[in-house]
């Protein structure tokens, strides 16, 4: 059965290719029907373009994948860094990573603003963590981009750890917060959320788990890009083998 690499309709592409019997996870056609509805009902070859076979500009050349692996390089590196932080006295806010997520979690609490009290509070950390996990479903159900969604599991992680400390911070509240004043003297997300649940005495192991299961998901993501990196590998090498043997 032909392999679909491209959608016809919303030109999303697929990596790895998907069957013509499938639907594309991007807008939903049935390939084989919609092939059939347009005209092009005699197979590959009055396929449009791209179709059954890789365009070329689809084709992962060496600088796509090399510019991919020194990223994974980079993550796994940084992810080692931001395991190591100790969430029990907040390091990572002096972070280069706390600086890029901080207005993040401030967007978060404007943009829930319209929604009431608790969900202006909870604005924050839902979309330090949602925004990531959104971008990372687009990759993968628009363009199947499963290395592009991969990182974004690893920029969820990331977040979740940097967000650890502040949770662990709500039952004896020493962080200096963004007004120059610690919990005890001013609004606190976390004292706030975990009081309405009756939950603020668990906030330090509610923490920890924040910490720990944000480096698995880290970790995780790394783990999903590695497939992709092997696979285009080992084509890269048999693209320049024929090369070689000249």
């Amino acid at each position: 059965m032909p392999k679909i690499y491209r959608c016809p309709k919303c030109d999303a592409r697929y990596d790895p290719p998907l069957d013509a019997a499938s639907a594309c996870p991007g807008c939903g056609i049935w390939f084989q029907k919609w092939l059939r509805q347009e005209g092009f009902g005699g197979g590959p070859a009055e396929a449009p373009a791209g179709v059954f076979v890789p365009a070329p500009d689809a084709e992962v050349g060496a600088a796509t994948f090399y510019g991919r692996l020194a990223a994974f390089v980079l993550l796994a590196l940084w992810s080692f860094r931001l395991a190591g932080y100790d969430y029990r006295v907040a390091e990572i806010n002096a972070s280069f990573m706390h600086a890029i997520l901080l207005p993040i979690h401030e967007a978060g609490h404007v943009f829930l603003m319209p929604f009431g009290e608790f969900m202006t509070v909870l604005g924050g950390s839902l979309f330090q963590l949602a925004l990531p996990l959104g971008i990372g479903a687009a990759f993968l159900l628009r363009q199947n981009d499963r290395f592009g969604a991969a990182l974004c599991v690893w920029w969820a992680g990331a977040s979740l750890v940097d967000l650890s400390p502040y949770i662990w911070d709500a039952l004896n509240p020493q962080m200096v917060l963004l007004g120059g004043r610690t919990g005890e003297d001013g609004p606190h997300d976390w004292i706030y959320l975990l009081e309405r649940f009756g939950l603020l005495h668990r906030a330090h192991g509610l923490g920890a788990t924040a910490h720990h299961l944000g480096v698995l998901v880290m970790f995780g993501g790394l783990a999903w890009c590695a497939p992709w990196l092997l696979r285009h590998w080992k084509a890269l090498r048999g693209r320049d083998a024929p090369s070689r043997a000249d």
